[in-house]
């Protein structure tokens, strides 16, 4: 849910507008939110939207992505940080961590329902790269005790590629928002990718 992603914050005023676009488009989606309904929702006015986002929705919109992205990748390392340095269990809190993250966002879940449009090309073709680029450096670190500088970097962005597919395409096969399941796929086939590249 927005809620359990955002947290009940005592927002700057950007975040604050920012934290209630995030909440519209849960609601509405992208197209149907206006700046008026996320001033609203931010307890200001459109005034101070276009004052502190001069562009109006879509900077709102991207600013909105940034901010989520960055919340993600703090709560992920805060998560890693605290598993064994096991690359099994690391993997599995990784990917489990990330699945439950992207099902649970209700605003994401929303547009890829509802209005794809607006989220693939922000991880898809000229901007994978930069989604795959920027996973496989956070990634790294962690991979390369276990892996080698070689292989960290590489084996990030590989993992990337699979969870990336998996959370936005769920399978039969894996539930990756369950520890089981994420288990179950690191044992079957990401811990023997990995091994086999170091060999």
């Amino acid at each position: 849910m927005v809620a359990t992603v955002l947290g009940d914050r005592v927002a700057d005023p950007t975040t604050r507008v920012t934290d209630a676009a995030l909440r519209c488009f849960a609601r509405w989606g992208v197209a149907k939110t206006t700046l008026d309904d996320i001033a609203r929702e931010a307890g200001c006015s459109r005034a101070t939207v276009y004052r502190l986002f001069p562009g109006g929705k879509e900077v709102v919109l991207e600013s909105a992505a940034g901010g989520e992205l960055t919340r993600f990748l703090d709560g992920l390392r805060s998560a890693l940080a605290e598993t064994p340095d096991d690359l099994e269990e690391l993997l599995v809190v990784g990917v489990s961590y990330a699945a439950r993250t992207v099902r649970d966002h209700e605003a994401l879940q929303f547009l890829l329902a509802h209005e794809p449009e607006v989220i693939l090309p922000l991880i898809a073709f000229d901007r994978c790269n930069v989604v795959l680029g920027l996973a496989a450096s956070f990634a790294a670190p962690w991979l390369e005790p276990h892996v080698g500088r070689e292989w960290a970097h590489r084996g990030g962005e590989w993992l990337a590629r699979m969870v990336l597919s998996y959370t936005l395409v769920p399978s039969a096969g894996f539930d990756l928002t369950d520890d089981a399941g994420a288990r179950r796929f690191v044992r079957s086939f990401v811990l023997p990718g990995l091994r086999s590249a170091t060999n």
